[in-house]
Formats: structure tokens, C-alpha cells, sequence
């Protein structure tokens, strides 16, 4: 008997989109959706009325709570097409998974978003927890309802979530520590440059600053490292002025280290003089970053592999909920890609093909 998982790869189409046409849920383009029906109708597919029953007796919806994203910062645009592949594969087990979206620098955002979010009276809920005064607020609220929920990305202790989805950020910071070693070997002085903001709200971003100063603490590396605070990134003047100054005042830097997705904005602002001296560590395989590492701008980026994250974290709620699993405070970390100039096109392929398909059924 031919599968819905037989019909997918005759129409060159995920196993997601052929579920779309045949339960008429659209999303799928007329020439997309014309082709696979004409797939089903050549076979004569029909759907098991009884697996069909059971998905719709077993109905769970999962609302994601995560960051929105846009040309200036595509960092969470892969978590999102990584949740959007999950709720493709888990829809066969009667899961629906919705995307929630906020503004990452707006706590009001956030906890507007999260009570739209629970007007959907969701199952379960994928969140990530960028606020700690407004994530206290949310948890209850879920907690009181009796909601199951898990972080993603980012990790704050203390709550009862499912499981810790994303990176083990100390270590991905002690790593960057040991490249940058190994960059500059001979004792120098280090730059980390961090967001004001991210000061304030993203455990992850201290971590990894943890473990990159504690490489050097624990392997006795006579490098020291130094810190310059940044109001606003975006604020590409002001960032530029204060990073050149401070470049000219301390000659003695030889490897900057950022510890979050933006570094492309850091090397944008520096002046060619000082750029060609200094090594560059940072993170994420974002198009702007991977272009700085192709035109040599940055020595490494670490992945987190944010689009596994947020397909692992689909699943793990998924099983949760049809298989009552209990992964109560798991921590689920990926594994640490080191991408250079020559291995980052083959990174996130999983990504990349998934992408390219959701553009060719909406085409």
C-alpha cells in the first residue's frame, strides 16, 4: 500500500505538504498542490480512517514563543524554519504547532505576545525565556493552567520546565577561549565586546564570556582579556566611533571576541587599519557573519545549530505529550560546530534543502 511518505518523494515535496493537500489546509502553491493531487488520484490514495480518528482524538496544539526576525539580525529565522519543519513531521501524530512571534529588545512585546499566545489555549508551549522578571510571570501563568512548557536557546535555572533546549554555552565559550589561543599563542590582550542589553537579559551570552575567560584562567594563558560595553549595535555611528576609539587607545589587542550573533556589525565598524591585526572569534552562521568569515574578516564562528534546535524541541514536546514522556530539567545540548571559510557551506544542510522547499511550495 502506498504512504503518504511514497506519495512526498514522487512529487519532490516533504511528506508535510502532501498532508497540506490532502486535508486541504493550503499553504501549498495551485501548481504544488496540482501535482500532488494528480499523484494521489493515480494511485487511488486513501486515508486510513482509523489512524485519521485516532490523530483527531489525540489533538494537541503547541504554541512557540520565540524571538522575531529581520534583514538587520536573521539569527532566529533558523530556529523558526527548524519549528516549522517539526510541525510538519509531528502532524501525523494529531500535533499542531503554531509560531508566536515578539520583539527581542521589548520585555512589553514579549509578555503581550505570550497572553495572545494563550488566548489559542494551547497544549504545551516552546518558549524562549528573554526576559526574567516577565518569564516569572508567564510560568506561573502556565503553571496555574497546568501547561507543560520548554526553553529554548536560552537557559535560566529555577523553573520547572520540560527541558533546556540549545547549547552548552559555557563550553562554546571555553572553546572560542581556545581558538583565540591558538590564533594569537603568544601572550596578548583579548577584546570581548557585548551589548549593554545582552548584559542585562541573556544568561547564554555570560556563559560563553564565563568559559572563554576560564580557558585561559585554567590552561595558565598569560593573554588577559578586556571588555567594551555597546549601548546599541545597531547604533552603527556611535558603535563605530567607540570601538575605533577604544582600538587606538589600546594597541594591544590582538583578537576580538564576541560572544553573540552580531559580530558581522563589529567588523563592518572597524577601520581597515586596525581590522587587518586583529583575529575574530563569534557566533552564528548567519548570511552576514558567513560573508565575514569567506572574506578572511573572522577567523571562526561557533553554531549552535538553531535550526535543530528548534526541530529537537518540537519533538521532545511531541513525545511528551503522545508518549508521556517526562524529560523534567533535561538539558539537551547540540553538538558545537567550529565553521571556518572552508567548511561553512556545508553546514546546516538540513536547513538549507528544508528552506528551499518551503520557497518552492509557495512559489
Amino acid at each position: 500500500m502506498i504512504t503518504i511518505k511514497d506519495i512526498a518523494k514522487k512529487a519532490n515535496v516533504s511528506e508535510g505538504t502532501v498532508d497540506r493537500v490532502i486535508h486541504n489546509r493550503g499553504g501549498v502553491s495551485k501548481k504544488t498542490k496540482a501535482k500532488v493531487k494528480e499523484i494521489l488520484a493515480f494511485y487511488n490514495f486513501r486515508v486510513n480512517p482509523v489512524a485519521s480518528a485516532l490523530a483527531m482524538k489525540n489533538k494537541h496544539f503547541i504554541a512557540a514563543l520565540i524571538p522575531e526576525h529581520n534583514d538587520s539580525d536573521l539569527f532566529w529565522k533558523s530556529p523558526y524554519l527548524g519549528i516549522l519543519k517539526g510541525a510538519n513531521d509531528v502532524r501525523r501524530f494529531g500535533v499542531q504547532v503554531n509560531n508566536f512571534t515578539f520583539n527581542q529588545y521589548d520585555p512589553d512585546s514579549y509578555l503581550k505576545t505570550f497572553f495572545s499566545l494563550l488566548e489559542t489555549k494551547p497544549t504545551a508551549v516552546i518558549m524562549v525565556p528573554n526576559f526574567l522578571k516577565e518569564t516569572k510571570i508567564i510560568v506561573s501563568k502556565l503553571e496555574a493552567l497546568d501547561i507543560p512548557y520548554l526553553f529554548l536557546n536560552i537557559n535560566i535555572d529555577g523553573f520547572n520546565n520540560k527541558a533546556f533546549v540549545g547549547q552548552d554555552s559555557y563550553m562554546a565559550g571555553y572553546i572560542a577561549g581556545k581558538l583565540m589561543n591558538l590564533s594569537v599563542p603568544k601572550p596578548s590582550s583579548f577584546l570581548i565586546i557585548q551589548a549593554r542589553h545582552n548584559i542585562i537579559k541573556n544568561n547564554s551570552i555570560s556563559n560563553r564570556i564565563k568559559g572563554f575567560n576560564e580557558y585561559l584562567l585554567k590552561n595558565r594563558i598569560s593573554s588577559k582579556t578586556q571588555t567594551l560595553q555597546i549601548d546599541n549595535l545597531n547604533d552603527s555611528l556611535n558603535t563605530k566611533e567607540k570601538i575605533n576609539t577604544y582600538l587606538k587607545d589600546h594597541p594591544e589587542v590582538e583578537g576580538i571576541f564576541v560572544p553573540s550573533s552580531r559580530i558581522y556589525i563589529v567588523v563592518n565598524c572597524i577601520e581597515a587599519s586596525y581590522l587587518k591585526n586583529i583575529k575574530f572569534i563569534g557566533f552564528d552562521n548567519t548570511p552576514q557573519n558567513i560573508e565575514c568569515l569567506k572574506n578572511d574578516s573572522v577567523s571562526f564562528l561557533i553554531s549552535q545549530k538553531p535550526f535543530e534546535q528548534g526541530y529537537e524541541s518540537v519533538r521532545l514536546m511531541t513525545n511528551c505529550l503522545t508518549l508521556k514522556k517526562d524529560y523534567l530539567n533535561n538539558k539537551i545540548h547540540l553538538p558545537i560546530d567550529i565553521l571556518t571559510k572552508e567548511n561553512v557551506d556545508y553546514n546546516e544542510r538540513n536547513e538549507i534543502v528544508f528552506e528551499s522547499e518551503v520557497q518552492k511550495n509557495n512559489s
